[in-house]
């Protein structure tokens, strides 16, 4: 017998947004069941495979009986690495104390909310964000304060910004350099002069997302915790989903004060304990074995990048700047609010992403889950056939428009 309860959801739920990331790519595969012929650059996925040299360690360590429960903040063995990994790429000195492993970056970032966040708190945002920055802040009970600069300004904000976005309230500033969903790149000294505003406000965290570190196509990535005025107070994400295409492995790690990670540790022990074993085992060998493989990948983004730059460019009324990092590109696409085909209005970025999927065929992503409603995400992360047929289809829906 069926029970129908008056209000099963609680408010928190319910007040969610979902990630806009993963409704495209599901509406993208519920369109392809249906025989549609759609090419999806709606998700962050590198389309490589994981490199073998990982996959073997990972079948070692499973012969080897790493099959069971592990450590709260991870393996000693992969803690290690990171910690290695973090002095050698990012000039980062911490113990093994200070470095936690989650199951992937997202979970590392919902840690931390959760870890410092009292209600009302305010964790200043730089906008454009990844879709889940704010979603994770508001369910921790705090309040989101996106910090915004568009296309002309190569979408990155500036120290003045900041200073004038941080209040008594604001607990920590969040942003990731290469950005998802813009992929520009911070240089060292934007980065120095946010971290100078940062150290004024001895209360104030920094929270670095770092995914995409080694897909950087321009200068050496500078991390923001290694700037001597704010290195005892930034906590550095990162993982293994982006550098090393092993989205699915879902591990992720952080780096940073004690108080901080041991704070994440308590919190991940009541929610998820630590992460897969053999996984573990297989990442510890990545941080310390031949990168080869990462920077190819790297190089192939890098070429996608100028290719699809290119062809965007050829289409009149998308803005495009020129990202250094990540492998997405997010076009000014406002010239096309107001139009229609006849049948179908763009009235804002959801709508032309929805236009996009159903004349076109091409998934993307509405730039207002990224708070900048005048953009759509493209991910190139997708074979050069299949970034050039996009291209064209997306040119020939638009041509429809007035």
């Amino acid at each position: 017998m069926e029970i129908t309860l008056a209000n099963p959801l609680s408010k928190r739920v319910l007040g969610m947004e979902e990630s806009a990331t993963i409704k495209m790519a599901q509406l993208a595969r519920d369109l392809k069941n249906q025989g549609k012929d759609i090419i999806s650059l709606s998700l962050g996925e590198p389309d490589f495979d994981t490199p073998e040299h990982i996959k073997d360690a990972a079948k070692k360590a499973l012969d080897e009986g790493y099959t069971k429960y592990t450590p709260v903040p991870g393996l000693m063995e992969l803690r290690q690495a990171i910690v290695n990994k973090f002095k050698r790429d990012n000039g980062l000195h911490f113990t093994t104390n200070q470095v936690a492993v989650s199951n992937g970056a997202k979970q590392s970032i919902f840690n931390l909310a959760f870890a410092l966040l009292d209600k009302g708190d305010e964790a200043v945002i730089l906008a454009p964000y990844w879709v889940s920055y704010e979603a994770i802040v508001s369910l921790a009970g705090g309040v989101p304060v996106p910090v915004y600069a568009g296309i002309e300004e190569d979408f990155k904000v500036t120290a003045e910004q900041v200073r004038a976005a941080i209040t008594p309230r604001t607990k920590f500033m969040i942003f990731s350099s290469p950005c998802n969903p813009t992929g520009s790149v911070y240089a060292r000294e934007e980065l120095e002069a946010i971290a100078a505003v940062i150290a004024e406000h001895d209360t104030m965290l920094i929270i670095s997302d770092e995914i995409y570190e080694y897909i950087n196509f321009g200068d050496k990535h500078v991390s923001i915790g290694s700037i001597e005025s704010v290195k005892n107070r930034t906590v550095t994400v990162n993982g293994f989903a982006k550098g090393f295409a092993m989205t699915g492995w879902r591990l992720g790690y952080i780096g940073g004060p004690l108080e901080v990670v041991e704070a994440c540790n308590k919190l991940q022990s009541q929610v998820t304990s630590g992460a897969n074993a053999f996984a573990q085992k297989a990442a510890a060998y990545a941080l310390e074995a031949d990168l080869t493989p990462t920077y190819k990948m790297r190089d192939q983004f890098e070429k996608r990048r100028d290719l699809i730059i290119g062809l965007l460019k050829e289409i009149p009324g998308l803005k495009v700047n020129h990202p250094k990092g990540a492998f997405y590109v997010f076009p000014d696409c406002s010239a096309y609010f107001g139009k229609s085909d006849g049948n179908f209005t763009i009235n804002n970025s959801a709508d032309f992403s929805e236009y996009l999927l159903m004349s076109a065929l091409v998934a993307t992503v509405p730039g207002d889950a990224f708070g900048a409603n005048d953009c759509f995400r493209i991910s190139y992360a997708a074979s050069e056939a299949d970034i050039t047929e996009a291209v064209r289809r997306i040119g020939e829906a638009l041509a429809k428009l007035s």
